[in-house]
């Protein structure tokens, strides 16, 4: 496992788990999870501030105000885990390669109707679409 990948808490669902970690990405969010988190997630590949607080559907300046020991809400937690898990199952896909990864995550692909990853990372079926993407990535499928 990757340095990044170990500054995680156990309380992370590990990508490719099985149905019950719907359960506990439900729990987890209810729960909610620390402001500081959004920092070590976006930090696995170099995402702008820009970049996470859209994901989660905030602004910069919102998610900067909340302080790194207080905990994000329900919906932002939600996209927050997701997007990890998202982020995890890409540098898997691209052999631990961040700027790759980044990279992809910008570029607009034909199957997300023109889209880059990241703008479809603003609603829950788009880390679907997103992750499906990288599915067909690592099966050599076109995507």
């Amino acid at each position: 496992m990757s340095a990044p990948l170990r500054m995680f808490h156990e309380d992370f669902i590990p990508y490719g788990s099985k149905h019950s970690s719907d359960f506990s990405l439900i729990r987890i969010s209810r729960e909610g999870v620390l402001r500081s988190e959004a920092d070590e997630v976006s930090d696995l590949v170099g995402l702008t501030d820009n970049e996470i607080a859209f994901v989660l559907g905030m602004t910069p300046r919102n998610l900067h105000r909340i302080q790194a020991d207080k905990k994000l809400g329900t919906d932002a937690s939600e996209r927050l885990l997701l997007l990890r898990n998202v982020l995890v199952h890409a540098l898997d896909t691209f052999e631990g390669k961040a700027g790759t990864v980044r990279n992809w995550l910008r570029t607009p692909i034909l199957e997300l109707d023109d889209q880059s990853p990241l703008q479809l990372m603003d609603t829950i079926t788009g880390f679907g679409l997103v992750d499906d993407v990288l599915g067909r990535l690592d099966y050599g499928l076109p995507a």
